[in-house]
């Protein structure tokens, strides 16, 4: 027998001389969930390990993620109902809580990678991405209300702005209003093919952001399409976008590698709330151990994702499993 494939796995130091993948901190993107007061940090109970922070508790976080090589933050708020309305008029409040927790970010930690939302989700009376109107969630309208929250998300210190809207268009509305207020630096990460999926449920949680009628099914993509992801890759890159995203990731692999086949910009794939509660659950439960971490984000990169978001990153880092 000439050929035996066992003889490259004989030993660890043989198995990491020919391994094809590897994972590493600068993989990742940490997304982080804001609440408003002080000295606050509470747990998101179908996130376990997974917590909402004040703004002076999303500094002490983000310092000690700084100090395990994870440089990367996308920021979330949580806010009062009371500051919602069809509008979202607070996403561009310059004193309210997302814009003053992107400023306080950057002032601490200059060398810090800030990655900003860009949906009217966390901030609409309605709970929708987009505006209502008459039970509907009108495109053209909502352009110009992501492109004022896009700008003043840059204003505040923003590095990456990332419209998970999916109206179309959007990626060229908020490219013209960054550039025309001077933010030509101000890169997109854009949301190319995001699901209509159930593996949101623990997000919506975190941020108290459910739609408060209906479905989000007539902007997020539909689970079984594959093509559609092409079109809308294709539009994105023409449109200026600077990264595509894949959102979820474990149960659209095969879009992952679609895409990273396809275009040539940088690829990320959100391992999202869902996917972490699921493996956190059976880690609990003593069904899986550890590994099923690691063998979850290393598929999501076996696949083609260049960068990750997962809520799994600063466990893998602080444990070293990878």
């Amino acid at each position: 027998m000439l050929n035996r494939p066992r003889r490259n796995r004989k030993s660890q130091v043989i198995r990491d001389m020919v391994q094809e993948h590897h994972l590493n901190a600068a993989d990742f993107i940490f997304p982080l969930f804001i609440i408003n007061g002080e000295n606050r940090k509470t747990e998101v109970s179908s996130m376990p390990g997974i917590f909402r922070y004040s703004i002076d508790n999303l500094l002490r976080e983000v310092e000690s993620c700084m100090k395990l090589g994870l440089k990367s933050f996308d920021l979330f708020p949580n806010l009062e109902e009371s500051l919602k309305d069809k509008t979202a008029s607070e996403s561009t409040n310059e004193k309210g809580l997302y814009l003053r927790a992107i400023k306080e970010v950057k002032a601490h930690f200059p060398e810090a990678c800030v990655v900003t939302d860009v949906a009217m989700d966390p901030y609409s009376s309605d709970g929708h991405d987009g505006l209502v109107e008459n039970g509907e969630i009108v495109n053209d309208k909502t352009l110009e209300i992501l492109a004022k929250m896009a700008v003043a998300q840059a204003r505040a210190g923003a590095d990456i702005i990332a419209p998970s809207d999916m109206m179309d268009g959007r990626v060229q509305y908020i490219r013209e209003a960054l550039d025309a207020e001077g933010f030509t630096n101000v890169s997109i990460m854009s949301y190319t093919a995001k699901y209509a999926s159930a593996f949101y449920g623990p997000f919506r949680d975190a941020l108290e952001s459910a739609p408060k009628f209906g479905d989000k099914k007539t902007y997020q993509m539909n689970p079984a399409n594959q093509r559609e992801a092409l079109i809308e890759g294709a539009l994105d890159m023409q449109e200026g976008a600077d990264f595509l995203m894949v959102k979820p990731a474990l149960a659209y692999l095969d879009i992952i590698k679609l895409m990273k086949d396809n275009f040539d910009l940088p690829l990320a794939a959100y391992n999202v709330s869902g996917e972490y509660a699921m493996v956190k659950a059976a880690i609990q439960n003593k069904w899986l151990d550890e590994r099923a971490i690691t063998e979850t984000l290393m598929g999501i990169k076996r696949a083609g994702a260049d960068v990750i978001l997962s809520y799994h990153a600063k466990e893998v880092l602080e444990n070293k499993w990878i």
